[in-house]
């Protein structure tokens, strides 16, 4: 697996070897050592999987600690653009965002570190995302940055009047507003 690192430290791409024969392909979509040789402490405990349909933007959502979540992302039908934003207050990168286009077809994974808000843009009419995540979903720690934050900039490849969103989305507060518990 190849292992390409963003301009945030922690962000990862990971791009999978694959092995095609006369029947199809193959390859390894997940290795807890290419994962633990970056930082002992990983250990992915569930798998989520969500379909959406075009311009459906999901985020920026993160958890707040002690309850902060790891996310390992990747697309295995139609494609997302796949966003995480560093929300870590001491960080030389504070503020910063990285993007990758994940798609069924490239198979590339986006690791998102703890400290991170995540969220994702659908670009193909309807794309299934399946996340691990490295602790369990907690109600009161959930929190939400609004996706189409001036201060952020972030590019969707999705008009604002066209984004679809949850009205949790909507309501979220933008990053400005913002106050980081990280």
């Amino acid at each position: 697996m190849n292992i390409i690192e963003t301009d945030i430290e922690g962000v990862l791409i990971f791009e999978p070897r694959l092995f095609h024969d006369d029947r199809g392909h193959f390859y390894e979509s997940y290795r807890l050592g290419n994962f633990t040789d970056k930082d002992p402490s990983f250990n992915f405990i569930q798998e989520n999987q969500s379909t959406s349909k075009k311009g459906v933007i999901r985020g920026l959502h993160f958890q707040n600690p002690p309850f902060a979540q790891a996310k390992l992302v990747r697309a295995v039908s139609g494609i997302i653009k796949d966003v995480a934003v560093d929300i870590r207050k001491n960080s030389k990168t504070y503020g910063q965002v990285v993007s990758c286009i994940l798609s069924a077809e490239n198979k590339k994974q986006l690791l998102v570190p703890a400290g991170f808000a995540h969220g994702f843009s659908v670009l193909s009419e309807e794309a299934t995302v399946i996340y691990k995540i490295s602790s369990y979903y907690n109600k009161e720690a959930e929190s939400s940055i609004h996706p189409f934050s001036e201060d952020l900039n972030i590019d969707w490849e999705v008009n604002a009047e066209e984004a679809i969103l949850s009205g949790k989305d909507k309501e979220s507060i933008s990053f400005k507003n913002f106050q980081t518990q990280f």
